[in-house]
């Protein structure tokens, strides 16, 4: 038992550690080192200038490109140093026809689909500018987004810079919106005490940017291909610093169906990264960027989702040997469990006709993307996932 005991201990730790723990330990780490003035000062200079490429790949995007270009020529840059680069491989929906009505949009397009990996491959040899900028078709970006991923890159240690993916939510979001709104949040904390510490663990492919000259091919299988671009211009000694106000905003998935198909695929291609770069787990190499790497993400791709399951086997036979209806700890920790998941099935019903409840969306949501790391796992091994972007539906 005392065993067991510790097996659950250990568990809990795992789960507890990977979603909030990294984060109060982050922030502790951040404060302390503004209290004692090690924090490094972000750059400001305004004056910084190059000439930059925003680069879009897509696939059948023609209903958003007319607002995509609009979008694009607001944006806050010099427009004689600003580059419109679009990549449509395979798209067969009219798209590069009504791109190629733009005069200063320059389309590069073969009638085959060799996915989203391919096509950037492909596209980044027609980039000459010292820095590129990917974003999707379908987002669009805060007027300062490119000036202020620019300032970042006046600073010649940074190599990669990631804007933020907000989501576009209303009064009454869906539990997919609602929840998916909430884990972005989060998600810009943890990047913003990240990149203070020393730097953030991966890119949004909604919007970052790179210096050209530091872009590697990526293998043509990739499922994330922001991920592995990021942490291998990281690997080569440069950080990947965050600005939450140059921003990529897109609407929440339709429903839970959709967001758990694209969190499927995000966790397939989560267990591909770290298999490729497992090289990053060495702490003697990488220091600071290892620490950083393992706990904000390798944990919720692996042991995190498992220790949840393995957490309730265990917790029932402490809890049965304790007296499972009486007062005691593990008990009460066990029917705590069993709440947690019932208002997640509570929420799924729910959803499924349309009613509500905002105190449901958390336990749901977070049981749908721990759910998409083991069928993303499952996915993996059978090698099933297509490199061929399928694109979760949107809400209006």
């Amino acid at each position: 038992m005392t065993t067991l005991k510790i097996t659950f201990w250990i568990l809990l730790f795992i789960v507890f550690y990977a979603y909030i723990g990294y984060g109060i330990l982050l922030f502790s780490i951040v404060k302390f080192r503004r209290l004692t003035g090690i924090s490094k000062k972000r750059p400001d200079h305004t004056g910084y200038e190059p000439e930059v490429t925003l680069f879009i790949a897509a696939y059948n995007e023609k209903d958003f490109v007319a607002e995509k270009i609009k979008n694009s020529r607001e944006l806050d840059y010099p427009k004689e140093k600003l580059r419109f680069v679009w990549v449509t491989d395979g798209s067969n929906d009219g798209t590069p026809d009504e791109l190629k009505k733009y005069g200063d949009v320059e389309v590069h397009h073969l009638p085959e689909r060799s996915g989203k990996i391919g096509a950037m491959n492909r596209g980044m040899k027609f980039v000459t500018s010292p820095i590129v900028v990917f974003c999707d078709a379908n987002t669009l970006l805060g007027k300062e987004s490119i000036r202020r991923i620019v300032n970042l890159f006046s600073d010649p240690q940074v190599g990669c810079v990631s804007g933020e993916k907000r989501i576009f939510s209303k009064e009454k979001d869906a539990a997919a919106g609602a929840g998916e709104g909430l884990y972005w949040k989060y998600e810009s904390a943890l990047k913003k005490w990240d990149a203070e510490l020393y730097s953030v663990v991966g890119a949004a492919g909604e919007l970052f940017s790179i210096r050209t000259e530091l872009y590697q091919e990526v293998e043509r299988d990739t499922l994330l291909d922001d991920f592995i671009i990021s942490l291998r211009v990281a690997q080569k000694g440069y950080t990947i610093q965050y600005d939450p106000d140059a921003y990529a905003i897109e609407t929440a998935s339709a429903n839970v169906k959709e967001e758990l198909k694209r969190k499927i695929r995000i966790s397939a291609g989560g267990i591909q990264s770290v298999v490729r770069l497992r090289s990053l787990l060495n702490f003697f190499k990488y220091g600071t960027l290892s620490f950083q790497y393992i706990s904000h993400r390798v944990l919720r791709w692996t042991l995190a989702p498992l220790s949840l399951l393995l957490m309730l086997p265990v917790g029932f036979i402490l809890a049965w040997e304790a007296g499972i209806f009486t007062p005691e700890f593990y008990p009460i920790l066990f029917w705590l469990q069993i709440l947690f998941y019932l208002s997640a099935l509570l929420g799924w019903y729910l959803e499924n006709r349309s009613i509500r409840l905002k105190i449901l969306f958390i336990p749901y949501y977070f049981f749908i993307m721990n759910l998409s790391v083991f069928l993303g796992f499952k996915r993996y091994l059978k090698g099933s996932q297509t490199v061929n972007w399928e694109r979760a539906k949107r809400g209006n």
